[in-house]
């Protein structure tokens, strides 16, 4: 990798096969948050079990048609658009109002189930959804002759 990375991955990439996208994900994840920390808007991360969880975001002042949510290649990204008002005649404001773009790197398969909004927080709802030709399988043992993987008969001993 020829790219400027505050992490050096190289001793992993001489001892591992096929976990390149890993590193490369890495990479991206840090080379994102390098910089002025962005804090805004908060957010929380709730977990509800081992597959399901929820992502809040603080959005006090935006509305649904001011929000957008993505979901892409196990990147899911938010963002507020907000249109400056010059009519508004503010004394003070202390309420942020500024557009924002938040990314979170899901697990794969891991992906978006919905998203609603009450009393100024967004909440996405995500859940880990296994297909099933991954999901564990139970083999049944069996007595008697099997077939192999060419077709023939295999006898097997048994007391």
């Amino acid at each position: 990798m020829n790219t400027i990375s505050p992490f050096n991955f190289d001793p992993f990439f001489s001892r591992t096969i096929g976990f390149e996208r890993i590193f490369e994900r890495l990479n991206s994840i840090a080379t994102e948050n390098l910089g002025p920390t962005n804090t805004y808007p908060p957010y929380n991360i709730n977990r509800h079990s081992a597959h399901k969880f929820d992502i809040e975001i603080a959005v006090a002042g935006f509305t649904e048609e001011e929000l957008d949510v993505e979901y892409k290649d196990s990147s899911l990204t938010i963002q507020g658009k907000k249109e400056d008002k010059e009519t508004d005649n503010y004394l003070y404001k202390g309420i942020a109002n500024r557009s924002f773009r938040r990314h979170f790197h899901l697990e794969d398969y891991t992906e978006p189930t919905g998203a609603s909004i009450k009393d100024g927080l967004l909440t996405i709802h995500l859940e880990k959804i296994i297909p099933e030709e991954l999901k564990p399988k139970k083999i049944k043992i069996g007595k008697g002759s099997t077939k192999t993987a060419v077709g023939k008969d295999k006898e097997f001993l048994s007391e």
